[in-house]
């Protein structure tokens, strides 16, 4: 029996995995309509810090996380009794800007400026105005955009932490982006270790629109960003999935770390169609103790997200446009209410051309739904 934090979609792609790879899952999520809870095995349905839920979970052979703000602690009171992959340390890490951005310094890579706030004392018009324009984001639990405020003054700057709650925030400046990349590290130890693609990641209202595979940029770039990954990783001892998200600044392509997921990430769904292997099987693969399976890039791709506002109002979806074409590849995360900007599934373009077509065609697919043609 294999274990997992946290039933969302993640768990949910993460349990069919194990399901094919023989593995019976437990999943504790509070939710008791949790995507994943709907496919496992068994469900534990309490909050992740519920000592009698974590005792039950400890009986599992091994235990992984969907989602980085999980307990650390309640993690290394796992790994205890029970193989736990990633580290409570790994998670904690990921936990928080500023203490992630220190770190990847310390990994010797370079992040975007920044200046760690916590107290509106910080942002004095000295300490701010080297980094504007820039954005002001909460330390913790920020994601898909919120926690976030554009800012272009030590007026601003001071606004927006207080509009933020004055809880810990990063200042960081705005670079000049040509795009940005992520890379997906599939590690067991030093000695194995294996990369997928970097892919190109496209982003609507701060939220993840579409992924681009192989990311349009030369080779050589690619491999640079997949070796800062395994550095980071290295550098972490990391046992699992990582996802490494990585800016490239200007036209001669410097690559930057922006930040890291401990887990598989939205922008990797492109693996389950579109390579040899895909990231939740190699979740389940490390947790485990085996060793990454081949990473490969079978076909170009393009991956777009599903949010619910195209369930809205109606509630219905028509998904012929995606289901007449053999190129085309749905998932849906068996959620029961459609929210605006909440993911519902995605879909994969694959073409056996080049990453610009299938982006183009999941581009012009996605418009489709979104006007709700038939």
């Amino acid at each position: 029996m294999l274990g997992i934090l946290g039933g969302g979609q993640l768990g949910r792609m993460f349990t069919v995995a194990a399901k094919q790879m023989g593995y019976s899952v437990t999943v504790l999520d509070p939710d008791p309509n949790s995507p994943a809870a709907a496919l496992a095995d068994k469900h534990i349905c309490a909050p992740y810090d519920d000592l009698g839920a974590l005792a039950d979970l400890s009986t599992c052979a091994a235990v992984t996380t969907e989602f980085e703000n999980v307990n650390a602690q309640a993690m290394r009171a796992l790994a205890l009794e029970t193989r736990v992959c990633p580290s409570g340390d790994s998670v904690e890490i990921a936990q928080n800007r500023i203490q992630e951005k220190a770190w990847i310094a310390k990994a010797g890579l370079e992040t975007a400026p920044y200046l760690p706030v916590t107290q509106e004392a910080d942002l004095t018009d000295e300490a701010v105005e080297p980094l504007l324009p820039g954005i002001v984001k909460t330390a913790m639990l920020g994601y898909d955009g919120k926690g976030q405020v554009r800012v272009s003054s030590p007026e601003e700057a001071r606004a927006a932490f207080k509009q933020l709650g004055g809880v810990p925030c990063v200042l960081e400046k705005m670079l000049n982006l040509h795009s940005e990349i992520s890379v997906i590290v599939c590690r067991l130890n030093s000695q194995q270790v294996k990369c997928f693609p970097p892919a190109e990641n496209r982003h609507e209202d701060g939220i993840l629109a579409y992924s681009i595979v192989p990311a349009r940029l030369p080779d050589e770039v690619q491999k640079q960003a997949q070796e800062m990954a395994c550095r980071l990783a290295e550098a972490m001892n990391y046992v699992g999935v990582l996802a490494v998200e990585i800016f490239v600044i200007g036209n001669d392509h410097k690559l930057i770390v922006n930040e890291i997921a401990p887990r598989p990430h939205n922008s990797g769904h492109y693996t389950l169609d579109a390579c040899a292997s895909n990231q939740f099987e190699q979740q389940v693969r490390l947790m485990c103790g085996l060793p990454p399976a081949d990473t490969r890039l079978l076909s170009c791709c393009s991956m777009a997200n599903l949010l619910g506002d195209i369930w809205l109002p109606s509630g219905k979806v028509n998904w012929l446009p995606l289901l007449q074409r053999p190129d085309v590849c749905l998932h849906l995360y068996g959620k029961k209410d459609a929210r605006p900007k909440r993911k519902m599934g995605h879909f994969t373009v694959l073409s056996s051309q080049s990453a610009d077509i299938a982006f183009m065609l999941a581009h012009k697919l996605q418009r489709q739904l979104q006007r709700k043609e038939k």
